[in-house]
């Protein structure tokens, strides 16, 4: 039996990843099926992505009103200081930390490039609650930030690329 080209094997791996993130709960065996592979194959797949970090983990995708909460975009523009020390107060866990003390969960943040240099996405009980957060990393970093800004995900049409069941219900904001 020869070896897949690289080519074929990543073309193999962005299909396995593709049933993976429209459902990570599906089964090996169906996975399998509708990649069109033996259920080996797809083992080893993914233990490989899993193995070299493609795949960081896998993870539930939740409906923030049935918990109680409210999902939040927070973008930080940071002072002209070295990034290196940028970086090491913002990936600091004392960020996370000290919004959980008040009920902040820090679900993703990343550095991007534009007007704005990090983005922060959490959820909070309230806008009172993520208001606090920015105080918060205002005073812990003072001299890091320069600014930050806060809005409101009012409605989520599409989560970690699966589509809201409730999507209908968009109409209602309108």
């Amino acid at each position: 039996m020869s070896k897949s080209s690289k080519k074929q094997i990543r073309k193999d791996e962005k299909k396995v990843i593709a049933r993976l993130q429209t459902n990570a709960r599906e089964g090996i065996d169906i996975i399998a099926k509708k990649c069109g592979f033996s259920r080996q194959k797809v083992w080893r797949i993914m233990k490989r992505l899993e193995k070299n970090k493609t795949i960081w983990g896998y993870s539930a995708v939740v409906d923030d009103k049935k918990l109680d909460v409210k999902r939040y975009l927070m973008l930080i523009k940071s002072s002209p200081k070295p990034v290196n020390s940028l970086i090491d107060k913002i990936s600091d866990l004392t960020l996370l930390k000290k919004g959980k003390k008040i009920g902040i969960d820090v679900q993703s943040g990343g550095f991007i490039h534009g007007n704005y240099d990090w983005v922060l996405v959490f959820t909070a009980k309230d806008t009172k609650h993520a208001k606090k957060f920015s105080e918060l990393l205002l005073i812990e970093y003072s001299s890091i930030i320069n600014k930050i800004d806060i809005m409101e995900y009012i409605f989520p049409i599409k989560k970690y690329g699966i589509m809201n069941p409730e999507v209908n219900k968009l109409q209602e904001l309108f």
